[in-house]
C-alpha cells in the first residue's frame, strides 16, 4: 500500500454507517484506505458508495455481469492492485469462470460471448491507459447488437466513474499498484 499524505480514520472512529463498507473492503483486500481516507469529507464518502455504485453500478439496467467485466478489464489495464482484489471475486460472484477471469487476464477472448467481447472492447477503449479512445463504427454496432443506446450509456458513464477514481486513487496513494502499474 502506499503512503497517502491524507489523515486516515481508523474503523473505531468512523461513523458506524461506514463500518460494512470498511468491513467489506478489508476483507477483499487486505486495506480499508479508501474509506479511510474518504471519511474526512463524508458527502464524497457518500457519493462513491450510495449514490454511484448502489444505484449506478450495482444498479441500473445494464445486467450486473456485464458492468463486473468491464471494471474487472479496467482495473486490470489500469494497474489497481487493490481493485482486482475487488473485482476478479465481483467477476466470478457475477457468474464468470475462473478459466474466463484468467482469459482476460492473458488477453484470451474465446471463452467470451459477442456481448462480453464487445464489453470489453469498450472498456479498452474507456481506459485511462488509452489516450486515443474511441467509440468507431464498428464497436458501436457491435454494442447496438446486444445493447440499447441507454444501456451504451450508462456502462460508459459506470466505467467513466471507476476509471477516474481508479486515477484519484493513484494519486493520493490509498490503493495497491500492480507491478505493471
Amino acid at each position: 500500500m502506499g503512503e497517502t499524505l491524507l489523515t486516515r480514520t481508523p474503523r473505531e472512529r468512523l461513523d458506524p454507517k461506514w463500518h460494512l463498507a470498511w468491513d467489506t473492503l478489508n476483507g477483499l483486500t487486505g486495506s480499508a484506505e479508501f474509506v479511510e481516507v474518504f471519511s474526512q469529507h463524508p458527502e464524497m464518502l457518500d457519493f462513491v458508495m450510495n449514490r454511484f455504485y448502489m444505484p449506478v453500478f450495482f444498479g441500473g439496467q445494464v445486467e450486473q455481469r456485464y458492468k463486473q467485466l468491464a471494471r474487472l478489464k479496467l482495473s486490470l489495464l489500469h494497474g489497481c492492485r487493490t481493485c482486482n482484489k475487488q473485482n476478479v471475486p465481483g467477476a466470478l460472484a457475477a457468474g464468470f469462470t475462473q478459466a474466463q477471469v484468467d482469459a482476460l487476464i492473458d488477453g484470451d477472448m474465446a471463452p467470451f460471448t459477442e456481448a462480453e467481447r464487445a464489453v470489453i472492447d469498450y472498456a479498452a477503449q474507456v481506459a485511462l491507459t488509452n489516450m486515443d479512445g474511441e467509440m468507431t463504427p464498428a464497436l458501436f454496432a457491435r454494442l447496438r447488437a446486444h445493447f440499447s443506446e441507454a444501456d451504451i450509456l450508462e456502462l460508459g458513464t459506470a466505467m467513466a466513474v471507476i476509471s477516474g477514481m481508479a486515477k484519484l486513487s493513484f494519486v493520493l496513494n490509498v490503493v495497491e499498484k500492480e507491478p505493471y502499474c
